[in-house]
C-alpha cells in the first residue's frame, strides 16, 4: 500500500470499455524520509488510480497497485494498476503523529 496525496482527477471521454463510470485521480505518493521527519513530504512521481469511495482534491488516501488493485475493483478483469482503497485520518510514524485530515 501507498500513502497518498490527492492531486486532481483525469476525464478520458475515449477508455476501454471495463472502465466506463471509473472516476480516475492523480495521486502523489507521501512518504517519511527520515527517523526525525514530523510530516509527510511529497514525492517526486505521480500516478493514475481508480477512486472506489469518493476521496476529494488534498486527501491523503490508501492506494493499492497490481493485482491488489484489481480484486478491489467490481470487476476482477478490469485493466487497471491502482486503486483508492482508503482516505486517512491519521498517521503515527515512531511515536509521532505526522498527519492529522483536517
Amino acid at each position: 500500500m501507498i500513502l497518498a496525496c490527492v492531486e486532481g482527477s483525469v476525464v478520458a471521454t475515449k477508455k476501454n470499455p471495463k472502465m466506463t463510470g471509473a472516476r480516475l485521480l492523480v495521486v502523489r505518493p507521501l512518504v517519511v524520509d527520515s527517523p526525525e521527519a514530523t510530516e509527510l513530504r511529497k514525492g517526486s512521481s505521480t500516478l493514475i488510480a481508480v477512486d472506489s469511495l469518493g476521496a476529494g482534491t488534498g486527501e491523503v488516501v490508501l492506494v493499492v497497485q497490481g493485482s491488489s488493485a484489481r480484486l478491489a475493483g467490481a470487476d476482477k478483469d478490469s485493466p487497471v494498476d491502482a486503486v483508492i482503497v482508503g482516505i486517512v485520518d491519521t498517521v503515527d510514524a515512531a511515536k509521532r503523529k505526522i498527519y492529522k485530515a483536517g
